[in-house]
C-alpha cells in the first residue's frame, strides 16, 4: 500500500520556500501603517474645505454691498408729502393707492435671487466636488450678504427722519421716503437661490463616486483569475 501523493504548494507558499516574500491575504492590512496615511490624508482634506468654505462665506457676504448699491438705485420711490398742521408737522403719502413700497420690496427680491443663482454657479465652478462645509458656508453667506445689503440700502437711502426731511425740503413739496424692506421674507431669497442653483449642478454636472461593486461581463476574465459565470 503506497502513501498518499502529498499536493503541491500554493504559489505563494512556494515563493515562501524560495525565500521571497509572502504577500497578505485579500483585504488584510498592515498594522499600525494601513490607516495613518489614509487618516492623515482625510484630515488635511477636512481643514482644506473648511478653508474654502471660510473664504466662500467672506466672499459671499461682502458682495451683498453690491447688492445694496443696486436696491437703492434701482428700487422705485415712495413719494411723501408734508403739511403743516396746527403748528406740528405731519407727513403722508402722497399716492394712497401706489404700489411704490411693493416695487421696494419686490426690487430687493428679484435682486437677491439672481445674486444667489450667480454665487451658486460660481462656487459650483471654482469647486465642483461641493462638499457639507461649502454647501453650508453658501447659505450662510447668502444670508450675511441679504443683512448687508438691506442696511447698506437703507444707509445709502434718504434719511430715515422723515419729519426732519419734510422740513427741509418744506410745506406741500414732495420727498422721498427711506427706504425700508416691509417683508422681511426677502432675506432668505438669496440663501435659498445660491443653494438651489449650486445643489442642482453639483447633481446634474458633479463628479460620480465609483461604484463599488463593479460589473464583469460575461465569458471576461474576473478579477481573481477566473472566468465570471
Amino acid at each position: 500500500m503506497t502513501a498518499p501523493l502529498t499536493p503541491p504548494p500554493p504559489p505563494h507558499e512556494h515563493s515562501s520556500y524560495q525565500g521571497g516574500p509572502v504577500p497578505p491575504p485579500v483585504g488584510a492590512h498592515a498594522v499600525g501603517t494601513a490607516y495613518r496615511p489614509q487618516r492623515e490624508q482625510d484630515g488635511s482634506g477636512m481643514m482644506t474645505e473648511l478653508r474654502q468654505a471660510a473664504v466662500t462665506v467672506v466672499a459671499v457676504a461682502l458682495s451683498g454691498v453690491l447688492l445694496g448699491v443696486l436696491w437703492w438705485r434701482l428700487a422705485p420711490s415712495v413719494p411723501l408729502v408734508g403739511d403743516m398742521i396746527d403748528g406740528n408737522w405731519v407727513v403722508y403719502l402722497k399716492d394712497s393707492e401706489g404700489e411704490q413700497a411693493v416695487g421696494v420690496d419686490g426690487t430687493f427680491t428679484l435682486l437677491a435671487l439672481a445674486f444667489g443663482a450667480l454665487s451658486g454657479l460660481v462656487v459650483f465652478l471654482l469647486r465642483r466636488r461641493g462638499g457639507v462645509p461649502l454647501v453650508v458656508a453658501l447659505g450662510v453667506g447668502g444670508l450675511l450678504g441679504s443683512l448687508l445689503a438691506w442696511r447698506a440700502g437703507v444707509w445709502l437711502g434718504p434719511t430715515q427722519d422723515v419729519i426732519a426731511h419734510a422740513r427741509e425740503a418744506g410745506k406741500g413739496v414732495t420727498f422721498s421716503a427711506p427706504l425700508k424692506l416691509g417683508a422681511k421674507g426677502a432675506l432668505l431669497a438669496w440663501p435659498v437661490s445660491a443653494l438651489v442653483v449650486h445643489l442642482g449642478l453639483t447633481g446634474l454636472f458633479g463628479p460620480r463616486d465609483p461604484d463599488p461593486y463593479p460589473q464583469y461581463p460575461q465569458h471576461q476574465q474576473g478579477p481573481y483569475g477566473g472566468k465570471s459565470a
